[in-house]
């Protein structure tokens, strides 16, 4: 763990908590209600000593958390207001979050140890009921009329509990209406799970140190990151199945192009494949959603009320994946779009079934609970690291050990960059001078993602997806990467996609690296391989053509295991078979660097 979540044994002690734990129900090994947890976990328990020990100092009203999601923020919010309740320290609680759906789900919360929020305060009230303890309100209305807010606060001694605290920095009116609301607080506790942000928007309340190299960084009180969650078994870790494929396109101008998803690209294509991929009506997106049922079958083996989600880029996506859904399973999906009315009673509905599947647009915000939810298919084109990190955060809150959470993505580098960067922490910077009129990355993405339909035409406008080809490309598993590609429908994606839902973690890397070695060895000994590729009655150029494919994404996966460069690659290979370039190499030369490459892998493995 790093140096903010070590053990603090060596401070004052903290007075007993005062906090009657009968009250709740158990934590572990099941699951309690969200937020709800009577036995605190360890780090929930060390950050709890360090709050408390700010309170005993004097040392400031204010306490940044910064804890992965579903490690259990909630709980330890919750135990904080309960300890400052009964000290008397406050009399009224007030918390913000991202959305609507959270104020009802805190609220819940809260009521299972005694704390009566009303997430139905609007700003139009001024004054909270006397028979609530305080109220739940999101961060865009507290940025429609932050006096309203002020004056609750300023009224009676006031905790303030900011969710996600990095959405204060998401526009001007947000940011300022929350400094301006809650400067009288008196105590506030700011929470994150992904405490970072592309931009530089100062974020209030939080404490901003500059570096060696001048660079202003965020500094939480007490850090919880993934690494340390999946050591101490409170989350799941991810295995991400990722595919590429041959995709087709045709642009406005009439002119045709072709690529493959994972192979190097100009930014500009890397797009249009990743978006042909993604076409509903395309056969990759089907294949990746037909294998990513698949998986959750196997899952469901063992964990019976698994269920899967579909993050889609717009409204008309969502429908034509929940068709495919349809077709596939032959049950219908719940399909979640956050302005439809009801959205909030969707998602609370299929948390508590056994159903299989979720499409939703927009609906991958912090904090939805829904922790049987084990297997997704990432379908949207957002690439930044904090929607990557959210999305990611809806699969990966644990119910007991040995679960294992699994998300299909595109191979494309943007997220296979971010996948193998789960585990690092980072902090929000400020380094740059602050544009407020300036878009951030993460407003470009949310727009995108959160599109009307409409938009899916206007991008239909500049392209036509004319054929998308899937295959299984690898996945990537606790920083390692498994597999050497294979056609989809092979039984080298049946053993990945087969392995048993409930395993510990190192079982799970065994077992990959047993079925990378069995698929190494099948292509050693000229056996069908992934690509089924053999002595077809095809033209010589288009067997070359395969055979030059098959090679790059040997390389590929070679150069991404030894950490050495495509090019450092083939001129081993060439040094070691002999031979000119790629491009003017017989097919017999390419064969004998696949050949070699393949022994690479089995002596590796």
């Amino acid at each position: 763990m790093n140096a903010l979540s070590q053990p603090r044994s060596s401070q004052t002690p903290v007075t007993p908590s005062a906090f009657a734990a009968q009250q709740l129900s158990p934590s572990f090994p099941a699951r309690a209600a969200w937020g709800t947890g009577a036995k605190l976990r360890a780090w929930q328990q060390e950050a709890l000593d360090a709050y408390m020990q700010t309170l005993v100092s004097q040392q400031g009203r204010d306490f940044l958390l910064a804890a992965t999601p579903g490690a259990g923020k909630t709980t330890f919010a919750l135990r904080v207001a309960t300890e400052l309740l009964s000290r008397r320290e406050i009399a009224k609680v007030t918390v913000v979050c991202p959305t609507e759906h959270l104020k009802s789900q805190w609220a819940d919360a809260a009521a299972h140890v005694g704390i009566q929020l009303d997430p139905a305060f609007t700003n139009a009230q001024l004054v909270a009921g006397a028979h609530f303890d305080g109220v739940c309100v999101t961060y865009a209305q507290v940025g429609a009329n932050p006096s309203v807010h002020k004056a609750r606060t300023q009224s009676e001694r006031t905790l303030v509990i900011l969710d996600e605290i990095h959405h204060a920095g998401d526009s001007l009116t947000w940011g300022d209406g929350v400094a301006e609301a809650f400067e009288s607080a008196a105590r506030r506790l700011s929470m994150t799970g992904t405490p970072f942000r592309s931009d530089t928007s100062p974020i209030p309340f939080v404490t901003y140190v500059e570096d060696g190299e001048g660079i202003k960084r965020s500094r939480a009180d007490y850090t919880y990151g993934y690494g340390d969650a999946l050591r101490d078994f409170v989350v799941r870790p991810v295995l991400f199945m990722t595919y590429s494929g041959t995709m087709r396109w045709r642009t406005k101008a009439g002119d045709e192009y072709e690529a493959r998803l994972g192979e190097p690209l100009t930014k500009d294509l890397t797009k249009q494949a990743w978006r042909t991929a993604l076409d509903p009506e395309g056969e990759w997106i089907r294949a990746v959603i037909a294998a990513a049922d698949q998986r959750l079958t196997e899952v469901r083996r063992s964990v019976p009320d698994a269920g899967g989600l579909v993050i889609a880029s717009n409204k008309t996506a969502a429908r034509s994946y929940a068709r495919v859904l349809r077709e596939l399973t032959g049950k219908a999906a719940t399909v979640v779009l956050s302005d439809d009315e009801g959205a909030s009673e969707k998602i609370d509905l299929f948390a508590g079934s056994t159903d299989r599947w979720m499409v939703a647009v927009r609906m991958v915000s912090e904090g939805v609970d829904i922790p049987r939810m084990a297997v997704g298919v990432y379908a949207t084109s957002a690439s930044t690291p904090l929607f990557f990190a959210q999305a990611i955060g809806r699969f990966v809150r644990a119910r007991r050990r040995g679960e294992t959470a699994s998300v299909f993505l595109p191979s494309v580098a943007p997220l296979l960059q971010l996948a193998s960067e789960l585990e690092r922490e980072r902090d929000h910077a400020l380094g740059k001078p602050y544009d407020p009129d300036a878009p951030t990355e993460e407003d470009l993405a949310m727009a995108q993602v959160n599109a009307v339909e409409n938009a899916s035409d206007d991008l239909l406008g500049s392209f036509e997806a004319l054929d998308a080809h899937a295959e299984f490309d690898r996945v990537l598993f606790d920083g390692s990467e498994f597999g050497l590609g294979a056609e989809v429908g092979s039984v080298e994606e049946q053993d990945f996609l087969g392995i048993p839902g409930l395993l510990e973690p190192e079982q799970v890397t065994t077992l990959l690296r047993a079925h990378q070695a069995k698929q190494a060895k099948a292509q050693k000994n000229g056996g069908k391989g992934s690509s089924a590729h053999g002595p077809n009655a095809v033209s010589q150029h288009r067997l070359r053509a395969e055979r030059r494919k098959e090679l790059n994404q040997l390389v590929a996966a070679w150069a991404r295991r030894s950490g050495e460069p495509h090019g450092v690659v083939h001129t081993k290979l060439r040094k070691t078979c002999g031979g000119p370039e790629v491009p003017q190499a017989t097919i017999e030369e390419i064969e004998a660097r696949i050949a070699k490459l393949r022994n690479w892998f089995v002596g590796r493995t």
